[in-house]
């Protein structure tokens, strides 16, 4: 399985990484939304998992926009705010589910599916 992971912090990443190293070791990583719309372009992951808050675009819009092009993708929002309506937003977006950062063990069933 290949993982997409798009945050910002690069220690988040590296924890996400480590919470899915039994599941793959085929990770790429970016630091922001708008660059996760050319890797997903380059690397077509089989899962994205997305940050909420980045500086350049965030999670939510490069979520729409990956979508919008890619409708068969799947995106997991990995983010620290656990709020109603952001879970609401990135369902509408398309993400296809909703972790938060001090969860990260909830990532693993999303993966079992597959």
């Amino acid at each position: 399985m290949k993982f997409l992971i798009v945050d910002d912090n690069e220690r988040a990443r590296g924890m996400i990484r480590k919470y899915l190293r039994q599941l793959s070791d085929d990770f790429d990583e970016c630091a922001d939304g708008s660059d996760a719309l050319d890797c997903y372009e380059k690397t077509r992951p089989d899962w994205v998992l997305m940050d909420w808050e980045m500086k350049r675009m965030n999670g939510l819009e490069a979520t729409r926009r990956i979508i919008e092009k890619h409708p068969q993708a799947k995106i997991l929002m990995v983010t620290n705010h656990d709020k109603k309506d952001l879970r609401q937003a990135a369902t509408e977006a398309g993400a296809k589910g909703f972790v938060t950062k001090d969860d990260l063990l909830a990532l693993r069933p999303f993966f079992n599916e597959v």
